[in-house]
């Protein structure tokens, strides 16, 4: 193998010309585990460590790199370590809130090409929470694919309305239905990993990703048996860039129990394009879509035209993202500001 087979392509050889320089060799990034980068230079899989140097400049964890990252590496032949010097620029970044309270975000996977959302059509599927997941891959551009499993499990009646609430909800994505257990629709996930792009797989925990990995990658990894009511246990828990047979990537992604909405007014914009050109059309520019005449909305949501469920999901998910957004510009500010005072303080230190 090389480096092509790895996703590389001219416009990251054009970056890694500039940032990496003919001192270093380009590696993608296949796995993190805590401080240590497990990366593939096209020949071997390599154990990496950041550079001080390159912790020092960091001034936020998106710069950081992630599974899918495409790095500088240099071999210390002397101190037998392979070190991470840069990063390169990322054609997409899926990334999401931190759980709980923190004002940060998580890294999940850079340069995706293709997203895999599975939801269980059994006991796990939920129209707000898929929603969600489309926020997050829409705002880097990322393509989404819809995988309902565990269709075994439900009537071929159940799974049409589940299908009918997706279409009302404005989704019109491509929709795979699948079984682990019949196999259905397994080749049809096939047919979309495609040679030389990147694909992940995103869900709840227990929705059958890892299964499906098995089905599709023959790697083995381990799963656990569900439950008497047919629901899932979370069992990946780690990312890593698996390369297929066929040439194509595939990562499998930890269940995600929260799915916080951080600053994502593109990803809002394009999952509630439906909303958001009704509102375009309101007979005033600033309409607040309450009680202005004309407004467009409102007369959608009156002939049932416009789900109101939907709306509202909208609304929280808008008003999720702003909020996060000024609150994550204020700690940059206050970070920014403290990091001016230390050079000073370093510097007298050093004097003594």
């Amino acid at each position: 193998m090389d480096n092509c087979d790895f996703g590389l392509d001219s416009w990251f050889e054009d970056h890694a010309r500039n940032l990496c320089g003919s001192a270093y060799r380009l590696a993608r990034v296949i796995a993190v585990d805590r401080e240590r980068f497990v990366v593939h230079d096209g020949h071997s899989e390599i154990f990496a460590v950041l550079v001080r140097k390159f912790v020092q400049a960091t001034e936020s964890p998106a710069d950081f790199p992630v599974v899918g990252d495409w790095v500088c590496i240099e071999h210390h032949e002397e101190d037998e370590f392979t070190s991470i010097n840069a990063v390169l620029p990322r054609k997409t970044l899926l990334r999401r809130k931190m759980a709980g309270t923190e004002i940060e975000f998580q890294m999940l996977a850079a340069n995706i090409d293709t997203a895999f959302i599975a939801q269980s059509c059994h006991l796990d599927f939920n129209i707000r929470r898929l929603e969600r997941y489309l926020v997050m891959v829409n705002q880097d551009r990322i393509e989404p694919v819809l995988l309902l499993t565990k269709t075994d499990l439900v009537s071929p009646e159940a799974l049409a309305k589940v299908i009918t609430k997706i279409r009302k909800a404005g989704i019109d994505h491509k929709v795979i239905e699948l079984s682990n257990v019949t196999e259905d629709g397994i080749d049809l996930v096939r047919e979309m990993l495609i040679p030389g792009k990147t694909c992940c797989l995103l869900g709840s925990s227990g929705a059958g990703k890892t299964t499906l990995m098995n089905h599709i990658a023959k790697t083995g990894f381990k799963t656990k048996t569900v439950s008497v009511s047919g629901e899932g246990r979370h069992t990946t828990v780690r990312r890593r860039l698996m390369m297929l047979a066929n040439g194509a990537m595939l990562i499998d992604m930890p269940g995600v129990r929260e799915l916080g909405v951080m600053s994502g007014r593109e990803g809002i914009d394009e999952r509630f394009s439906d909303i958001v050109s009704l509102g375009q059309r309101c007979r005033f520019s600033d309409c607040g879509h309450s009680n202005e005449p004309g407004c467009e909305i409102i007369k959608a949501l009156g002939n049932k035209e416009l789900d109101q469920d939907h709306y509202n999901n909208y609304l929280k998910i808008k008003k999720e993202s702003e909020a996060y957004e000024k609150a994550y510009a204020e700690k940059l500010k206050k970070s920014r500001g403290s990091r001016r005072a230390v050079p000073s303080k370093t510097k007298h230190k050093k004097r003594y």
